[in-house]
């Protein structure tokens, strides 16, 4: 009986043992990965493309986050409260209201506001896209097949129109002119 007890023991030892190891080794691959899938979720690819090079979008003419001087601290401000006058939207629930931003209320803000984005983050998950930005976006050059890959995964067929154009001559948004 007593052995039996052991052998269990070590069984379940050694099954949470492999399946921390499991999940560290996942993070360990790529601790940004979160911040990708904040940046897929709150569709910040939507205005700012997967590639981070921006142009127009629902949003507006989005900035190129990889041409962008912000600091990580910047970033998280703005993912916080957007950019009033623009269509970069506010992504924490309360901005301008219970936590003043640019150091301003919604009234000093009056007909600037920005909009609301359709899902509000975490704290924790704004730092993650941040993080996210600053390692794959920001000062990465123009987008290339190997990028859109670890973006999409492999397989996507929206990458095509990387590999064809031997990754120099990238359109901005491949999404529109990829071949079926």
């Amino acid at each position: 009986m007593k052995h039996n007890w052991l052998v269990g023991a070590w069984l379940g030892c050694a099954l949470v043992t492999g399946f921390a190891g499991t999940a560290l080794a996942q993070s360990a691959s790529d601790p940004t990965d979160a911040g990708k899938a904040v940046f897929k979720r709150g569709n910040c690819m939507g205005c700012h493309k997967w590639h981070g090079n921006g142009g127009g979008g629902y949003g507006g003419d989005a900035l190129s986050l990889r041409k962008t001087e912000l600091t990580k601290e910047q970033i998280i401000e703005t993912v916080t409260c957007g950019r009033p006058g623009t269509g970069m939207p506010f992504f924490v629930r309360g901005s301008y209201d219970t936590t003043k931003c640019y150091e301003m209320t919604r009234q000093d803000v009056a007909d600037r506001m920005p909009p609301e984005a359709n899902v509000f983050l975490r704290p924790n998950e704004i730092e993650a896209v941040a993080d996210y930005v600053l390692a794959h976006v920001k000062g990465k050059g123009e987008p290339n097949y190997d990028e859109c890959i670890a973006f999409f995964g492999d397989g996507s067929r929206v990458c095509n129109i990387y590999k064809e154009a031997g990754h120099a001559a990238a359109p901005s948004d491949p999404s529109e002119k990829a071949k079926p």
